[in-house]
């Protein structure tokens, strides 16, 4: 069964989980060549789908599986009348067992095989069967020069089960990875194709589960769980007898002088998305302006933690951290949050303040780290952290007990027991400043409205992604506000408020 991104799976696994899988439907009576020759079917099919007029096709086959399904590609292709050529980089007669046989295949069909040469002409869809899922290291030659020269040469590339030279773990490059316009995976899907640079890599992806027994595909468990509208939580409807109390009171910290917007973008987020009161503690001198633009927000100005007592003994959700700043202001509220043993949010310069040691971290936290934050909570370089995004999300969660929400692309949501969430959604229009204030806001309604932190992490960035999608329709200039209306009315749509 093929599918396309909208109707993927969503259960994630590690390249060695699909490999188990593998070895799961052959021991359950599927041969591997089967499997191999389903596959090819899969992807040319997907081929003659995207590129319905083409005439000419090059597969660069390099020397495991992932050639094999290259060869009986070819194969297809030839019997279909179409000009097919196999540029072999690992020596054919090396191949074994399964790969073997289709190489073999490809022969009888009349294939032309040749060896690779860095002089040979590109022609036609490029079929990347190079490297699959095995590799571990970085990319070496003569698979790094092929990869370039895909990469270089503007042709269409499809490539098999996933792009050459990304890892299908962690989607961090191996050196050189082909940039694909089609990819069509096999039988699970892989983390690495939605976090790190996979997003950029595999362009259309296509998923064919290759007739798997589904009972066989159940005895492995998932390294994660994509979010969807089917498996995300649900806020109960609301009663007759519902009022503001019932919904929790949300307690927005932060705004330093000259990053007052952020904070009230928090707090005008946590009011749309169904929280029963906000308040804004911020600096004085922003209680007129956020009275102006959403007087529904009770805004109080505070100078020190002194009058810092009351908001916090009255509330039930604490988001601290957006506009916050690092100078003694933001740092002397903050030193308020451990003493609150409420559900908090900590965002923005929270996080910059707690990896600098500044303060503790309460239990019932959730950490809404991007890149360059995690690295300074983990001590590691940001480079590290996007060479395994899934690690440094479990890593994190464990190092503070909480459940973390790891921003970018392929978004990751971890919590202290091993779970982990990936979301797939968002649109590039979405690069633009504020829009981690709202998500912070809207994480901490539903914290108020009784979600736990992990919960509270994957439907909010669900729901902030899926806005960002619906928006980036419009193209550049999105403004972190314009998600506020648009997320409010994606959560009536999943978690109507009336039955």
């Amino acid at each position: 069964m093929s599918q396309t991104t909208d109707t993927l799976p969503n259960c994630l696994y590690s390249a060695a989980q699909v490999r188990e899988l593998d070895a799961r439907l052959i021991a359950a009576g599927t041969t591997g060549f089967e499997l191999m020759q389903r596959a090819a079917h899969a992807a040319w099919r997907a081929l003659r789908r995207r590129w319905p007029d083409v005439e000419e096709i090059t597969v660069l086959a390099g020397r495991g599986n992932n050639a094999g399904d290259g060869y009986l590609i070819a194969a297809l292709a030839q019997r279909a009348g179409r000009q097919v050529k196999v540029l072999a980089v690992g020596e054919p007669h090396r191949l074994q067992g399964d790969a073997a046989s289709a190489y073999n295949e490809a022969q009888a069909a009349g294939v032309r095989v040749t060896p690779w040469s860095p002089d040979t002409e590109l022609r036609g869809v490029l079929v990347d069967a190079l490297l699959g899922t095995g590799i571990t290291g970085e990319v070496r030659e003569p698979y790094a020069g092929v990869i370039r020269s895909m990469n270089e040469s503007t042709r269409p590339i499809l490539a098999v089960d996933l792009p050459s030279g990304l890892c299908a773990d962690t989607g961090s490059l191996l050196g050189e990875a082909v940039r694909a316009d089609l990819t069509v995976t096999f039988i699970g899907l892989k983390v690495g194709l939605f976090t790190g640079e996979g997003p950029d890599r595999i362009g259309t992806l296509v998923f064919d589960d290759l007739q798997a027994d589904g009972q066989v595909i159940e005895q492995v468990p998932c390294a994660a769980i994509r979010l969807a509208d089917t498996n995300l939580p649900r806020l109960a409807p609301r009663p007759p007898t519902a009022h503001k109390g019932s919904f929790g009171q949300v307690l927005i910290i932060g705004g330093d002088l000259g990053t007052g917007g952020a904070a009230l973008l928090a707090a005008e987020a946590a009011l749309r998305c169904g929280a029963g009161m906000v308040t804004l503690a911020t600096r004085p001198e922003h209680v007129a302006a956020s009275l102006i633009r959403r007087p529904e927000i009770m805004c109080t100005g505070v100078e020190s933690t002194y009058a810092m007592t009351a908001l916090t003994a009255r509330a039930d959700v604490l988001v601290i951290g957006p506009g916050l700043g690092q100078a003694p202001w933001g740092r002397s509220l903050l030193s308020l949050a451990p003493q609150c043993h409420i559900p908090q949010v900590w965002d923005a310069d929270a996080l910059n303040l707690l990896a600098a040691g500044e303060v503790e971290l309460p239990a019932s936290c959730l950490l809404t780290p991007h890149p360059g934050e995690a690295a300074r909570l983990l001590g590691i370089s940001v480079a590290e952290i996007q060479a395994d995004r899934p690690a440094a999300t479990r890593a994190l969660a464990a190092r503070f007990d909480c459940a973390v929400l790891l921003k970018g692309a392929g978004t990751l949501v971890g919590d202290r027991d091993g779970r982990l969430a990936l979301c797939d959604r968002g649109h590039p229009a979405m690069a633009s400043a504020g829009l981690g204030d709202v998500l912070a806001g809207v994480a901490g309604a539903l914290l108020a409205q009784g979600l736990d932190p992990f919960e509270a992490a994957c439907f909010s960035v669900w729901l902030h992604a899926a806005a960002g999608e619906q928006l980036g329709l419009q193209g550049r200039g999105l403004a972190a506000a314009d998600l506020i209306t648009v997320v409010r009315q994606l959560l009536e749509e999943h978690s109507p408020c009336l039955k």
